[in-house]
Formats: structure tokens, C-alpha cells, sequence
């Protein structure tokens, strides 16, 4: 999902955006000889996502920056676990800190939230996926971060799926009439969702023959009744009032997926931290 140039493009921003015209820090108190030692750990139990990313920071203020990884994205860690060394010219290491931290912090955090979601699952088959409710111009690494911490992704953009929602509804006339509009001109690679608030919507989107239908904001017993209705003729999402302690109930009834914004936008950042020797 992150190609080296998209990340290198990325990096290279966050960089301008925090050096600016230079870190007036660190170029009085350091050499270009000057080495320093560091190691990145965690100070507390999460799931480490950012590697590439991290790595990419000090590459592109130095090639003479080594960092050497004991994780990889995706991994369990816990408290105390050293995730890197990192070794190199002290200027670049200080220079880079706090954006290589912002990207891994942020990604880990994302990562572990994700998996508590997923892990409170259980035993039913539902994957949980992220939404469009993410942070301007990080969404790539956002959604990355949900990968890792073993959930699926939802639509990437609004070109990647026509999903259709009540406003969609009110302009179109009908649900149907949306549907039927979408049909005549969607690219047959393209699916088409609908959300629901109600059975008697679920029943019309069914006759539409859509793709997904979403099962917005109701009740558990609700959202079995209109399971068996749709009995495996279109994929069936979950959303809304996705916390923690709903999400194995909603699961229960049945539903293919669970989408919540709360895995991103909700997530907190992973304690991690450069620590110099």
C-alpha cells in the first residue's frame, strides 16, 4: 500500500514543514562528526506500524544514519521492548526525531486500536474496516495502519466504490431512481451500497440487486431480521454506535462487516520513544 516514492514525497514535506529554514537547536550544538546512539522503544504493550516510514526520515537527512529494526509493522509489542538502534551523525538523529516518532506513534497507535476491535470480534466472522473519516493527507498511512492491526478497508476514496446515502436519496427522488441512475452510468468494476435506516429500505435496496447493502444505526435485533432477509444476496456492513462494547453484539447478528470511524479517528497515539545513550 506505501510505495517507497510515496512515502520519500510525504517525508520530505513533514521535514520542510517542521525544519524549516534549520533546526537553530541542534546546527549550534552539534558537528557534522559528532555520533550519537539511540534506541526506539515502547513504553507500552501495542501493535508497531511505521517501519518504512521511520527508516525513510533519516535516510533523507542522511545516508550515514543505521537504523536496525527487531519488528516488523504488524508486530505485538510490549512495554519495555526495544523496536530499533539507531545509530549515525547526532545532527541528522536530532534533526529527524520528533517526525520519525510523529509517524510511528500515530501509525502504532492506529494499528493497536484496531486490533482490540477485531480481537472483541470473537468468534463471528466480521472484519472490522475504517471509514473516509480520516486526517487530510495522512489517509494513506491511516489505512495502512488498519491493515496491520488485522482489520479491512473500506473504500479508499470516492472513486473507489458509489455508495449511496440519504442525502443521495432525497435529491434522487427514491433510492431506487439512485440506483437505477448509477447503473446506466458506473463502470461495471465499480460497486454499488447502499444505507439503509430501515427494513422496507433494505427490502427496496435488495430488489435493486445492489452490491452492499449497510445497516445504519439500528438495533441488534434489527439488524438480524434484515441478515435473514438478505441471506447472502448482497454483502452486509454494519455502521454506526461501533464502540468497544457493542462491537461483538453487532457482530453477533450476523454481518459481513463492521465499519467505524473510531479505529482512526479515535485512536490514540503509542507511547514510543527515542532514547539516546
Amino acid at each position: 500500500m506505501l510505495n517507497n516514492f510515496f512515502i520519500e514525497d510525504h517525508v520530505k514535506n513533514a521535514l520542510l514543514e517542521d525544519i524549516g529554514f534549520g533546526d537553530i537547536t541542534t546546527d549550534y550544538l552539534t558537528n557534522e562528526e559528532d555520533l550519537m546512539s539511540c534506541e526506539l522503544n515502547t513504553r507500552v504493550d501495542g501493535v508497531f506500524c511505521g517501519k518504512a516510514v521511520f527508516e525513510s526520515v533519516f535516510r533523507i537527512l542522511s545516508p550515514n544514519v543505521d537504523v536496525k529494526f527487531y519488528f516488523d509493522d504488524g508486530d505485538i509489542i510490549k512495554k519495555g521492548d526495544k523496536i530499533a538502534d539507531i545509530n549515525g551523525p547526532a545532527r541528522y538523529i536530532l534533526m529527524g526525531e520528533r517526525t520519525a516518532l510523529n509517524y510511528v506513534q500515530r501509525m502504532s497507535g492506529i494499528a493497536t486500536e484496531t486490533k482490540k476491535y477485531q480481537d472483541a470480534i470473537g468468534e463471528y466472522k466480521a472484519k472490522i474496516v475504517d471509514t473516509r473519516k480520516t486526517t487530510p493527507g495522512f489517509r494513506a498511512f491511516e489505512k495502512y495502519s488498519v491493515k496491520m492491526g488485522g482489520g479491512a478497508l473500506h473504500r479508499f476514496n470516492l472513486s473507489d466504490c458509489a455508495m449511496i446515502k440519504d442525502n443521495h436519496i432525497k435529491f434522487a427522488g427514491s433510492l431506487t431512481n439512485a440506483v437505477n441512475q448509477l447503473k446506466e452510468n458506473l463502470s461495471h468494476a465499480h460497486k454499488i451500497e447502499v444505507e439503509c435506516d430501515t427494513m422496507e429500505q433494505v427490502k427496496e435496496a435488495l430488489a435493486c440487486g445492489v452490491d452492499i447493502i449497510m445497516l445504519d444505526n439500528m438495533s441488534v435485533e434489527l439488524m438480524k431480521e434484515c441478515v435473514k432477509l438478505i441471506d447472502n444476496k448482497a454483502i452486509v456492513e454494519a455502521s454506526g454506535n461501533v464502540n468497544l462494547q457493542t462491537v461483538h453484539d453487532i457482530a453477533s447478528t450476523g454481518v459481513d462487516i463492521i465499519s467505524s470511524s473510531a479505529i482512526v479517528a479515535k485512536a490514540p497515539t503509542l507511547d514510543l520513544g527515542l532514547d539516546c545513550k
